[in-house]
């Protein structure tokens, strides 16, 4: 990036004033006792908005502060419990090393040598001089008791700032908290909107819109998923014999954000606005130098602490996730979306439940895929080690019902466990011979709901090459608890040897791409979603771009980006360039609708078509999203709809936009009805019993439920319609990028009756493979998405996070 400097740098808007006077210290800057109750002039307005959104989404106070609670009590657990072991317990007699006669009047002689549990626990005295004699105990204690104090201070004032939330809650937003659970986020969000009308929060702007709250709560957060989107930060290693690997933990996170946001030398003077020397470009050499010392005096705090945060990493993963693999051994072969896939395929300004929904409709589609790999070698290893595993286990068990005596043979209770975890593993990888999927069909599912997708993967779905780059994407949990192990080892050198080489560039990255929004101070120029400064020609962005490459956001993320907010918020008003675009995409929408099929086709042909991706039934935005999908096959197979008609050969493309085109006619019909962009009119949906039953039943039930059922189809048909502009996008992109290519045809879209012919000569077609998904299983231990939404809450508030050491997991 450094050798960048010719590209004209981003303009600014010339208020470098902050949100309130300085000196407040209050979150709640309360005005005069006349207007008591009044929200005037809040001074954090990240951290305002910040804990209101994790109010909400955290289900309230009490939940909130149950669950800060009984962390602090799980936290005095495991020191607690983890002393007593290593210094209370005499393994020897526990283990039966040492004998032990108990002697004394009415004993048993056969019980005298029995051990039991308090025969190997020591006396108080003696375990308490244990302890003292040991000095890296104490010193261990006195540093966990010091910060489960600093827990217990930050969980006192979270308790008073959360009280005042709730107040807020109540009184400006004249919510309930027994009805807070039955409110959206966007009608949340639409309130505070109103709110501001009333009240000026912000005293820089009269009107607060939706983006402006977004950027408050996602400031930092759009800077990170921009600085993966452009391949900035080191998270990918090349690593010998093991190749490209992706390496990203909570600890590296942290430890991100920690020096570029909010730490001591961070970039940022507050938590609102970038420091004035990083927007100029005189002293970039300099300010790197600066940097690279931050980073290099943090890694080494890093490698300092490193021995007492593995030990603590060792610790919670043992008490967290012990017991589930005893009982469940299949989970650790469950999938999650990786901390990088989440990063990568966030759009700019997505909230975090946003993103959890999205990711959450592509978990069963994306397991499918990665299911539809089999190793034949690796099956046949498999069989024979279940065959001889189940064996041996048998005569255990065998001899266990006839003669229960045989578990107090050392061993034999090992033993048994250890053959049934081996045998739930090697059966996770022998596949259903029965099935049969198509891994191109199924990756273009996957894309309709993680809507990014490397255009190399297209055409190249069978190859191990795309499987290992989705697996970076979508780990294993044990993948995940191996690298948050590994993270207080790896952090260290990835901060020392990498990320120092990066700070010019991370210098020029954010004097660059960062412009200052009135009201609401230094965001990402990404996040303001402009076309044309970051747009992409070959993303239907060309003509209205004036993007240089280094300016364009990669995989067409600005336009993509762009769509999904626009949906997400339909009453928001994009600036001009913004919507120049979103009408020149309706109107190719529009035009591409006309040679493609009718959408009273595609929904004839929903169960059809949704029986090839799922052997479940779903719902009116799925069969829809699954006849799309579908669609190109069926008329290359010469498959007829419901109406018999013949129907040619058409592409995703030209199906999604014969859908586009009926719900954009449907919203324009309709304007007087409050129904946000994606939901379709009876005309289009067929009018079933089953939907005559449901609109008899909500209108038996009460306004609220009724309400909620709104909301839920709403949101469903909003999600639906965003997949459908990714697949169509996707589309026009690729007949932009490789206009060779057959109008957006995938590759391997070949005739249905072609199938059971091309299988037996071209194992890439469909593979056979395994249908038994694991369940997305809730392991406990480090707290996936809820840890995040943690994090960017103690980010925003200006405080230190849980970790008390420079790496947390």
């Amino acid at each position: 990036m450094a050798n960048f400097e010719a590209y004209q740098e981003y303009q600014r808007i010339e208020d470098y004033e902050e949100d309130s006077p300085p000196g407040e210290e209050d979150l709640l800057v309360h005005v005069p006792e006349s207007l008591k109750d009044s929200w005037h002039h809040i001074k954090n307005l990240d951290n305002f908005f910040t804990r209101i959104y994790h109010y909400h989404q955290k289900n309230g106070f009490a939940c909130m502060m149950l669950s800060e609670c009984f962390e602090l009590v799980q936290f005095l657990f495991v020191v607690t419990f983890t002393t007593f072991l290593v210094n209370c317990v005499e393994y020897d007699v526990l283990f039966a090393n040492r004998a032990v006669n108990h002697t004394g009047q009415g004993q048993n002689p056969l019980e005298r040598n029995k051990v039991t549990l308090p025969d190997a626990i020591l006396p108080s005295q003696q375990c308490t001089q244990r302890i003292q004699e040991n000095s890296w105990i104490i010193f261990l204690l006195i540093m966990a008791a010091t910060f489960w104090i600093y827990r217990l201070v930050k969980v006192f004032c979270n308790v008073l700032s959360y009280w005042e939330i709730r107040q807020f809650y109540i009184k400006a937003l004249k919510i309930k908290m027994d009805e807070l659970c039955n409110f959206t986020w966007q009608e949340v969000q639409d309130r505070l909107i109103s709110l501001q009308r009333e009240q000026q929060m912000c005293i820089h702007k009269k009107e607060l819109t939706e983006l402006d709250i977004y950027h408050r709560i996602l400031r930092f957060k759009n800077y990170m998923v921009a600085m993966i989107n452009k391949s900035l930060l080191p998270v990918q290693l090349q690593l010998p014999l093991l190749g490209n690997v992706v390496f990203l933990t909570q600890g590296l996170k942290y430890n991100f954000e920690l020096i570029l946001f909010w730490g001591p030398g961070s970039l940022f003077q507050n938590k609102w606005n970038l420091h004035p020397k990083y927007k100029r470009s005189g002293n970039r050499l300099e300010l790197a130098q600066k940097l690279s010392r931050v980073i290099l005096l943090i890694g080494l705090a890093n490698l300092l602490l490193c021995p007492f945060i593995l030990v603590w990493q060792v610790l919670y993963a043992f008490f967290s996730y012990t017991e589930v693999i005893r009982r469940e051994p299949g989970s650790l072969g469950a999938r999650r979306w990786s901390l990088f896939g989440r990063l990568y395929l966030r759009h700019f300004n997505e909230l975090n439940h946003e993103l959890h929904g999205r990711l959450g409709r592509g978990y069963k589609p994306t397991s499918k895929y990665m299911n539809s790999f089999t190793s034949p070698l690796l099956t046949v290893l498999a069989k024979n080690v279940a065959f001889f595993s189940g064996s041996v286990l048998a005569v255990l068990i065998a001899l266990t019902v006839y003669d229960e005596d045989v578990l107090t043979v050392q061993h034999i209770l090992t033993a048994i466990t250890v053959l049934g975890i081996v045998i739930t593993i090697t059966r996770s990888f022998i596949p259903d011979e029965h099935m049969v999927w198509c891994p191109e069909q199924l990756l273009q599912c996957v894309l309709a709901h993680i809507h990014y997708m490397p255009d190399h993967w297209r055409g190249n779905a069978n190859k191990s090459e795309t499987r290992d780059e989705v697996a970076q994407l979508f780990q294993y949990k044990a993948v995940f608890i191996l690298e948050e192990l590994l993270s207080p080892i790896v952090t260290p050198f990835i901060l020392i040897f990498l990320l120092r080489n990066k700070s010019l560039e991370i210098i020029d990255f954010f004097r660059n791409f960062t412009v200052e929004v009135v009201g609401v101070g230094d965001i990402c120029s990404f996040a303001q979603m402009d076309i044309r400064r970051h747009g992409n020609p070959t993303w239907m962005s060309e003509g209205q771009t004036e993007a240089s490459i280094y300016q364009q956001a990669e995989n067409g993320k600005t336009e993509l980006s762009l769509m999904h907010f626009t949906i997400k918020n339909p009453r928001w008003q994009p600036p001009q360039e913004s919507s120049l675009f979103i009408s020149h995409l309706k109107e190719k929408v529009q035009h591409d609708a006309q040679g493609g099929p009718s959408t009273q086709l595609l929904l004839s042909e929903a169960p059809l078509c949704t029986s090839l991706h799922s052997n479940e039934s779903g719902t009116g935005p799925e069969n829809l999203l699954a006849s799309v999908l579908a669609h190109p096959i069926l008329t290359a197979s010469g498959l007829q709809g419901r109406d018999h008609r013949f129907v040619p050969p058409s592409s995703a493309a030209s199906a999604a936009a014969s859908v586009l085109a009926s719900l954009s006619t449907s919203h324009h019909a309709h304007p007087s009805r409050s129904r946000p962009p994606g939901l379709l009119p009876s005309s289009v949906y067929p009018e079933t019993t089953m939907h005559r039953n449901d609109r008899a039943v909500v209108n038996s039930m009460s306004h609220s439920d009724s309400r909620i059922r709104s909301n839920a189809l709403h949101s469903e048909f909003a999600s639906a319609e965003m997949s459908l502009h990714a697949i169509y996008m996707h589309e026009l992109h690729q007949q932009s990028s490789h206009p060779q290519r057959l109008s957006g045809q995938w590759q391997s879209s070949v005739p249905m009756r072609e199938f059971h012919t091309s299988t037996a000569s071209s194992s890439h077609a469909c593979h056979s493979t395994n249908i038994s998904m694991p369940a997305p299983v809730h392991l406990g231990g480090w707290k996936e998405e809820e840890e995040e939404d943690e994090e960017d809450q103690e980010i925003n508030s200006g405080s230190t996070p849980k970790k008390a050491s420079p790496h947390s997991s």
